[in-house]
């Protein structure tokens, strides 16, 4: 297998968060809608019936492209794509086939690779096919919702590549909030083109639709690549044509003969006017676009924190956001913050993208007690839970541990009379003469009793110190 060299391409169909869709003014979000019911006659294609451009469709379309790295073109224009199939009421799909409004780019991915973008276009959704054993049902929810597609360059040569490629986009078009990020609902879906060969010539590819997850990205390449190789080792050839992917059986079916773009009849649209942009405009989205993955990754770099830790992190907007709030108020704070968001919130089962948690400061504070010994690390875990929990709380992290019984007790008199009571105990006696004979081992045994007495609010620490001091 080694001898071949694996080629992938990804097209990537992207549904955009507008509260429209993309030629009508019906409501684009059809989560758990009945079918049929987020429709307008423009969706059902009834003569007469005159689309008109969603311009918020646009401005994400920009953000999206300026995410990736992308030229944005000024003027870009529709195309009718052509094909007859029950998901598409119109018999053609409104695209934009040769000019799109998004150029060249690239994606820098987290291991240092690079994918280029070839282009990536606007275009209307089909509506959803569910298919019955001898029949079929079609839901037209899903007609016109705008999509954008991203085509990327055939620059990805393994699995492992392909699912970072596209875990990254993913995080791209959720940092720009083009899109709800919902795998599971389709927000973003994965056409898989691949091809094998022992030469610098591209293979004869085939293209895999409509995968849903990035595990299944890459199980598909992989059982794609090692089925290639077998047909081409027993002498056969790769036929171009398009399969189905079973996540399942993690095997693939063909489907159908591979359409050339001829086969569309592409023609411009007459009824959706080109899109004419200004740089200003452009100029203007760009200034207003966030923090993207590659921005907070830097930022990070001086916290010495895993790679992992910081991927996971990354992951979710919101805590890269908070983490960011943290440096800004003290960098030497935001390790132990970076370590409970890994280690504390992300182990949280139902964890959503979206979630809400306290400022940079208040996280600060938390981590600041902790640096002033007024919590204990396990304390400050459990405050930072209430925070998450309890999102809308306008409490201060020194609140919510006080009320939670978590402070911890630093006064020296308070804690040198809770020893002096330890110490006086008779089960103690043993400890304590070990203890000032040099075996420090048992000092545990009497720090630990301390604690008990306290109820756990005593400084270890500061316990520890103290029984030194007396025992010796």
């Amino acid at each position: 297998m080694s001898e071949y060299k694996i080629t992938v391409g990804i097209e990537c169909h992207v549904q955009l968060n507008t509260k429209t869709k993309l030629f009508s003014g019906v409501d684009n979000d059809a989560t758990d809608k009945e079918p049929n019911s987020c429709v307008s006659p423009v969706d059902y294609a009834l003569p007469g019936m005159l689309p008109v451009l969603n311009k918020v469709a646009v401005e994400k379309a920009v953000r999206a492209g300026l995410a990736m790295n992308c030229k944005i073109n000024l003027v870009s224009r529709f195309d009718r794509k052509h094909y007859y199939y029950p998901d598409l009421p119109k018999g053609y799909q409104i695209s934009q086939m040769y000019q799109p409004i998004i150029g060249a780019g690239v994606v820098h991915l987290p291991d240092g690779s690079d994918v280029h973008i070839e282009h990536a276009h606007l275009e209307e959704d089909a509506a959803k096919s569910t298919h019955f054993g001898s029949y079929s049902l079609v839901d037209l929810n899903r007609a016109g919702t705008p999509l954008l597609e991203i085509v990327s360059m055939p620059d990805i040569h393994s699995a492992a590549q392909a699912r970072v490629y596209c875990e990254e986009l993913h995080r791209l078009m959720m940092y720009a909030n083009v899109t709800n990020g919902d795998l599971y609902q389709g927000n973003m879906r994965f056409d898989v083109n691949v091809s094998v060969s022992k030469t610098d010539k591209l293979g004869t590819r085939t293209e895999t639709k409509n995968l849903n997850s990035f595990r299944s990205v890459e199980r598909l390449i992989e059982a794609e690549t090692k089925r290639q190789i077998s047909v081409l080792e027993k002498g056969g050839e790769i036929k171009q044509q398009t399969l189905g992917w079973d996540d399942a059986t993690g095997k693939t079916t063909p489907q159908r003969g591979k359409e050339n773009a001829q086969d569309y009849r592409y023609m411009p649209e007459p009824d959706v006017p080109p899109i004419v942009l200004e740089q200003s405009y452009v100029d203007k989205v760009a200034s207003e676009m966030p923090k993207m993955p590659a921005d907070y990754r830097s930022e990070f770099s001086v916290l010495n924190l895993d790679d992992s830790a910081v991927e996971a992190i990354v992951n979710y907007p919101v805590l890269a956001n908070r983490l960011s709030e943290v440096c800004d108020k003290n960098v030497k704070l935001a390790p132990r913050v970076a370590n409970w968001f890994a280690s504390v919130l992300l182990a949280e089962e139902n964890l959503d993208k979206d979630f809400s948690l306290a400022t940079g400061a208040e996280l600060a504070e938390l981590s600041e007690m902790v640096e002033k010994k007024e919590l204990s690390s396990t304390a400050a875990k459990e405050v930072l839970l209430e925070m998450y929990d309890h999102k809308n709380t306008s409490k201060t992290p020194h609140q919510l541990a006080k009320e939670m019984n978590l402070l911890q007790e630093n006064d020296t008199d308070a804690l040198s009379a809770i020893i002096d009571e330890v110490l006086a105990m008779p089960e103690c006696a043993k400890a304590a003469e070990d203890v000032r004979n040099g075996e420090m081992k048992a000092i545990g045994f009497l720090v630990g009793q301390v604690m008990k007495k306290s109820q756990g609010k005593a400084n270890p620490a500061s316990v520890n110190e103290l029984i030194r001091s007396k025992l010796s």
